[in-house]
C-alpha cells in the first residue's frame, strides 16, 4: 500500500547547491521530494501534514568517512600519531564477535542520527580477514536504525609494522614476537570472501549497499590492489583508502614505488570516479590534479587530522583543481565523535590558516555543500540523497530556530555551520519515515544499546588487556622511528624489486 503524501510547510529550507535559505514547502511521495513550492501551494488534498513552522529544514548530513568498529573506542586514543594509532587498533578495535559489530553499527548510527546525519560511508576492520557475516551483521545495525550506509571491509594483506620499511628492525627482537603473531589471512582470502559478500549481499541497496576498502596502499600489495579493482569493476561497487594522511605515508611511497602514493594507485588502475581518498593531507599538487582529472573524491576529516597531529589538508586546492571533496567524522577513536556540525565549523575554520586573504576560505555556503552534495558523490549515492530536489530521496533534518544557536535569528547558514553542534536537531527523516522525533531515536532503543554498550567495552577491553600491554612495551621504539622519520632525523632508503 502506497503511503499518503507529506505536505511539509512553514519552514525555511537550506539548499546546498545553491547555498542559499529560503521559505520554501515540501511535497513528499513514496519517500521521496516530489515539489518544492512558494509557502501556501496547494498540495494534494490527501497529503498528511507536517507542522515546520519556525524549522530549518535541511538535507541529512552524510558522512564521508568513519569506522563503527571504533564506536567502542571513545575517549581511549592519547598523545597519538596516527602510526601510534595504527600501533594499538589490536587492542582498541580487536577482539569483536558477529553480534557487536550489529551493536556498534546502532551505536554509530545513533549518534549520526541524532546529530542530523543520515549516511556514511563506514570502513570496517576484521581480523584476520573481512567476512560476509560481519559485515552483514554491521549493515543490518544500520539497517535497522533506518539509516543510509555504505559498508566496506578494511583490509590488507601487510601488517602496520610490516607495511613501514625498517620499522619492524627498529623494535628490539626480544619484543618482536609481540607484533609477528599479529598475522592477517592474506590477499586471496581477503578477496575470497569479499566475492562471497558481494555476491549474496542480502540488503537493499538503496538503503545500505557495499564497497570495498584497501586500508592504506603501502599495507597492501599490489595483487592485493588490482584483485580489488577487478571485484569492484565486477560487482559495480566503490573503493575506499586512506592515501596519504601522514607524512610518513608519503615518505613510504617514494621509498617503496619510487613515486607517490596516488601516482602508484593510478599506474595500477586504481583510481576513477568510484574512489575515494580518506584524508590527503600531503597530497602534492600533482597528485591533486591526477584525482581530479580521474574524477576522484577526497573525504576531508578535520577533526582526526587535528587530533593526531597530521597536518592540514589543501581543501581549498582542491576544489579549485575540480576535485570533489566530502567531510567525513572519522572513527570514535581519533576523533572521538561522528558529528558533522562540528567537522563542517573545524573545515572552514582550518582554511584560513593556509592564506591571508579571506577570498581563499571555505564558507559556511561550500563546506555545507562538502558535507551534503561532496559526500553524497563520494558515496556514490548522489542520484538517491544529498540534496533538496525533486526526486531525491526526503533525507531530511529539522533543527529548532528557537535554540540558543540560532536566536538571534540573523543568518540561518552561517549559525547552522559556526554555531551549531547538534543540539537543535528535534526531527529526521530518511526515505520519509521519522527515525527522530523530539530529539529522540525512534527506531533504536538508546538505554537499552547504552547499557549493552557499556557492558561490551568493559568486557572487550578486559580481554584485550595482555595485548594492550604487550604493544605498550613497544610503544616507545615505534615512536622513536616513526617521529624520527617524520622530522627527517634518518631516512628510508629506496627499495629495489
Amino acid at each position: 500500500m502506497t503511503a499518503r503524501p507529506l505536505a511539509i510547510r512553514g519552514g525555511l529550507v537550506a539548499f546546498p547547491t545553491d547555498g542559499v535559505v529560503r521559505a520554501a514547502d515540501l511535497l513528499v511521495i513514496d519517500g521521496r521530494i516530489a515539489d518544492i513550492a512558494a509557502p501556501g501551494t496547494p498540495f494534494p488534498e490527501d497529503a498528511a501534514a507536517m507542522d515546520a513552522a519556525d524549522r530549518l529544514v535541511m538535507p541529512g548530513l552524510i558522512n564521508a568517512h568513519t569506522h563503527s568498529h571504533l564506536a567502542i573506542a571513545k575517549g581511549v586514543s592519547r598523545s597519538w600519531t596516527l602510526e601510534l594509532h595504527l600501533h594499538n587498533g589490536p587492542w582498541t578495535g580487536g577482539g569483536q564477535a558477529f553480534a557487536d559489530r550489529h551493536l556498534l553499527a546502532q551505536a554509530s548510527a545513533a549518534e549520526m542520527l541524532l546529530k542530523g546525519c543520515t549516511a556514511c560511508y563506514d570502513l570496517v576492520l576484521e581480523m584476520p580477514a573481512p567476512t560476509p557475516e560481519g559485515l552483514y551483521a554491521t549493515a543490518a545495525g544500520y539497517a535497522d536504525a533506518g539509516m543510509r550506509a555504505v559498508v566496506a571491509p578494511m583490509m590488507a594483506d601487510r601488517t602496520f609494522w610490516q607495511a613501514i620499511p625498517g620499522l619492524m628492525a627498529a623494535i628490539p627482537e626480544s619484543l618482536r614476537p609481540a607484533v609477528e603473531a599479529i598475522r592477517l589471512a592474506g590477499a586471496d582470502a581477503a578477496l575470497e570472501a569479499c566475492a562471497r559478500m558481494l555476491e549474496d549481499w542480502p540488503h537493499d541497496r538503496t538503503l545500505v549497499r557495499p564497497a570495498l576498502a584497501p586500508t592504506i596502499p603501502h599495507h597492501c600489495s599490489d595483487v592485493f590492489w588490482t584483485g580489488c579493482r577487478a571485484l569492484a569493476d565486477r560487482h559495480g561497487v566503490g573503493l575506499h583508502a586512506h592515501l596519504a594522511e601522514s607524512k610518513i605515508q608519503g615518505l613510504v611511497g617514494i621509498a617503496r614505488y619510487g613515486e607517490s602514493l596516488t601516482a602508484h594507485l593510478d599506474r595500477l588502475g586504481i583510481l576513477g570516479p568510484d574512489f575515494t581518498a580518506a584524508h590527503g593531507i600531503w597530497l602534492d599538487a600533482d597528485d591533486i590534479a591526477l584525482l581530479a582529472r580521474r574524477g576522484a573524491s577526497v573525504a576531508h576529516n578535520p577533526s582526526s587530522n587535528f587530533r593526531l597531529g597530521s597536518g592540514i589538508a589543501q581543501v581549498p586546492a582542491m576544489r579549485a583543481a575540480g576535485l570533489n571533496v566530502g567531510i567525513g567524522s572519522d572513527a570514535c577513536s581519533c576523533s572521538d565523535h561522528q558529528n558533522l556540525f562540528e567537522t563542517m565549523r573545524l573545515a572552514s575554520y582550518l582554511s584560513r590558516t593556509a592564506s591571508f586573504d579571506p577570498d581563499d576560505w571555505l564558507t559556511p555556503q561550500d563546506v555545507f555543500a562538502m558535507a551534503t552534495t561532496g559526500s553524497a558523490k563520494a558515496l556514490g549515492i548522489a542520484d538517491i540523497a544529498g540534496d533538496i530536489e525533486v526526486g531525491l530521496a526526503a533525507d531530511l533534518v529539522f533543527l529548532d530556530l528557537g535554540s540558543v544557536n540560532f536566536t538571534p535569528l540573523n543568518d540561518p547558514l552561517y549559525q547552522m555551520v559556526f554555531a551549531e553542534e547538534g543540539r537543535s536537531v528535534r526531527r529526521v527523516m530518511v526515505g520519509g519515515r521519522v527515525v527522530v522525533e523530539d530529539g529522540a531515536l525512534t527506531t533504536i532503543d538508546y538505554p537499552a544499546l547504552r547499557g549493552r554498550l557499556n557492558d561490551r567495552a568493559r568486557e572487550i577491553f578486559a580481554a584485550n588487556g595482555p595485548r594492550r600491554q604487550e604493544l605498550a612495551a613497544l610503544e616507545p621504539f615505534v615512536k622513536h622511528f616513526c617521529v624520527g622519520l617524520a622530522e627527517g632525523r634518518f631516512a628510508l632508503e629506496r627499495e629495489t624489486a
